[in-house]
């Protein structure tokens, strides 16, 4: 596999396709909102969201709550709060995957050495915290409009399919743009327990034309973007080439059903990342304004 991306931005570059997005994009971007709806695109997190077998499910506690007033907590001039604590996985639900997420060969984008990354520490380079807030333009390739049904576990989306929805969104992927792919997987398959055995996605061919259209980040409503099982021979090739080559970051497990039911096709993006220090991933909260 070729660096596509590095050194593009400099050596010292950690943010990738994200470099695309500058203030005039951003401009251009506010200006496509219309009837100022919001559509949210982030799953609900709870113990019961999806949760790949190597995850742990979300553990939620109470610090504080109404339970321990009853109790006879005191209320100092008659105040009183509740408090709690989440732990999670960085990468669960709906997410976005820092640069620093996938690799081969020892070197993750822009070249830098994996072995910057350590338990104690995280990602010395390319980690979530890198990143910053995303406002962009974004389109919607429905490809289960295309096909007229959910597509089904390890269905190939290649290039000729993405380029079916973009003629029948009547859009054009630009360089900046946030790229969202619905293959109906989530709002079919998320209260199934094979959810995470396979899933529809895109291939190599179709990773790669989207990256040379400039797409800053591209986004699913599965959990990994690419077509599971892999081809063989191979192991998580759209991550390899689009994390480590062009420093595309992959937004994953969206919910898209209402973005594509109000027949959204372009539209204004925000979303921002937990700045974790050295943090492989986030759990997001993406919207799109119409």
């Amino acid at each position: 596999m070729a660096e596509e991306a590095w050194g593009r931005w400099g050596s010292e570059d950690e943010r990738g396709a994200l470099n695309f997005i500058g203030s005039e994009e951003v401009l251009k971007a506010v200006k496509l909102v219309r009837s100022g709806r919001v559509i949210a695109l982030a799953q609900p997190l709870s113990a019961t969201t999806p949760v790949p077998r190597h995850r742990a499910p979300m553990l939620h506690f109470m610090g504080r709550d109404g339970g321990d007033y009853a109790a006879g907590g005191k209320r100092p001039g008659g105040f009183q709060f509740a408090e709690d604590t989440v732990i999670m996985s960085l990468h669960y639900g709906t997410h976005i995957d820092a640069l620093c997420h996938a690799w081969h060969d020892d070197r993750l984008y822009n070249g830098f050495p994996s072995n910057g990354i350590r338990s104690t520490t995280g990602a010395a380079r390319c980690g979530i915290d890198k990143m910053g807030p995303i406002v962009a333009r974004s389109v919607l390739l429905d490809v289960a409009g295309v096909v007229g049904a959910a597509l089904a576990s390890g269905a190939t989306i290649s290039r000729k399919l993405l380029e079916a929805a973009a003629e029948r969104a009547g859009i054009t992927v630009q360089q900046g743009d946030v790229v969202l792919i619905r293959t109906g997987w989530f709002e079919t398959m998320a209260a199934e327990t094979n959810y995470f055995d396979g899933e529809p996605g895109i291939d190599i061919e179709a990773a790669r034309w989207l990256a040379e259209a400039g797409a800053a980040v591209i986004g699913a409503d599965n959990f990994a973007i690419e077509a599971i099982p892999f081809p063989p021979g191979t192991v998580f090739p759209v991550h390899q080439c689009l994390i480590r080559e062009y420093g595309i970051a992959l937004l994953e497990g969206l919910v898209l059903k209402a973005l594509a039911d109000a027949q959204a096709t372009e539209f204004l993006f925000v979303a921002a990342p937990l700045p974790v220090a050295g943090g492989t991933g986030s759990p997001l909260a993406p919207a799109a304004i119409l």
